[in-house]
């Protein structure tokens, strides 16, 4: 599986970098919102994943 936010990270990186070159504060504001928006859902992901990782081995740990 994929990194969910890997999407919204690299759109919020491009975004601030357009923004510095053109002088638009509003373009570099709305590219941190997007980069903190992806590393959220990434944090997510891992989480669901990590949750999802432990109760598959509790359940081969009953069954055994």
């Amino acid at each position: 599986m994929g990194d969910k936010g890997a999407m919204d990270k690299m759109k919020g990186k491009a975004k601030q970098k357009a923004g510095k070159i053109t002088g638009d504060e509003r373009m570099k504001s709305e590219g941190r919102t997007d980069e903190a928006k992806g590393k959220a859902k990434s944090a997510m992901g891992n989480a669901k994943e990590n949750i999802q990782g432990t109760k598959d081995s509790l359940k081969s740990k009953n069954h055994s």
